[in-house]
C-alpha cells in the first residue's frame, strides 16, 4: 500500500513541485493550498507524513503543527517543516513546535526525498477509515 503524504503549501509552484516529486517517488499525495483546511484534510486523508510550509498566508504552520500534535488521531503523524525562515534559532523553534524534520527553502530534491523517506519509514502505518 502506498504511503500517504499531505502537502500543506500555499505557493502554487512549490506545492506542485512537492506533489510531482512525491508522486514520482511512489507516494499517494493530497495537496492543500489553504492552511485553514489542513487539519480537516489530515483527518480525511489519514497521512503517513505531513509536509508543512511554516509561512502560510492565513495561519501559522507552527500553530498547525501544534494542533496536529494535540489531536489524538494525528499526534503520531510526523511533520516535515519546510520554510524560507532559516535564521538562527528557527530550526529549534520549529522542532520545539513538534516537527520531526526541517528543511530550509529553496529545497533541493535529493535532501527533500531523503528527509521524506526517513520520516515515512519511521511513521506508523495509516489506518484507512
Amino acid at each position: 500500500m502506498k504511503k500517504r503524504i499531505l502537502v500543506v503549501e500555499d505557493n502554487d509552484l512549490n506545492r506542485k513541485l512537492f506533489c510531482d516529486v512525491l508522486q514520482a517517488g511512489g507516494f499517494s499525495v493530497e495537496p492543500v493550498a489553504d492552511g485553514n483546511l489542513a487539519i480537516e484534510a489530515a483527518r480525511a486523508f489519514t497521512p503517513n507524513l505531513v509536509v508543512m510550509d511554516i509561512q502560510l498566508q492565513d495561519v501559522s504552520g507552527l500553530d498547525l503543527i501544534a494542533i496536529l500534535k494535540h489531536d489524538a488521531d494525528l499526534a503520531d503523524v510526523p511533520v516535515l517543516a519546510v520554510t524560507a525562515y532559516a535564521g538562527k534559532g528557527d530550526e529549534q523553534r520549529i522542532r520545539d513546535s513538534g516537527a520531526e524534520g526541517y528543511l530550509a527553502k529553496p529545497v533541493s530534491i535529493g535532501p527533500f526525498m531523503a528527509a521524506v523517506k526517513g520520516l515515512v519509514e519511521d511513521a506508523p502505518t495509516a489506518v484507512a477509515s
